[in-house]
């Protein structure tokens, strides 16, 4: 806001984790909490609790076949914090902005002080 305030302008992206959360790939999952340094254990049963779930929709009286859930983290489980956590850790790493996270959402943001700053 302060650089709003002072006229400066900036470039940021703005990302919906909750949204994006629901189409990540397990194995990304998976992989971003293993390199957290997370005992292998733990990856191990994250990983079991994540692949080979299956799900069916009903509209009414007709239940679609059964097709297997390869993305996505089932919600409202005691595993989504840690899955968010691991998800998200990776997203700073070797960004050389501002980062906020609030409520799921999360903002990148820097001052462009030169026609350099928005070629990057």
């Amino acid at each position: 806001m302060e650089s709003l305030d002072e006229g400066v302008d900036i470039e940021a992206i703005i990302i919906d984790f909750p949204k994006a959360f629901d189409v990540v790939p397990h194995d990304r999952v998976l992989k971003n909490l293993a390199a957290s340094g997370v005992d292998s254990r733990v990856v191990v049963w994250v990983r079991e609790f994540l692949v080979g779930r299956t799900q069916k929709v009903r509209v009414g009286w007709q239940l679609s076949k059964e097709v297997k859930v390869t993305s996505g983290v089932p919600k409202g489980s005691v595993l989504d914090p840690l899955q968010f956590l691991a998800y998200v850790n990776c997203t700073w790493r070797n960004i050389a902005s501002n980062i906020r996270i609030f409520a799921g959402l999360c903002v990148i943001y820097r001052k462009i002080t030169n026609k350099n700053d928005m070629k990057k």
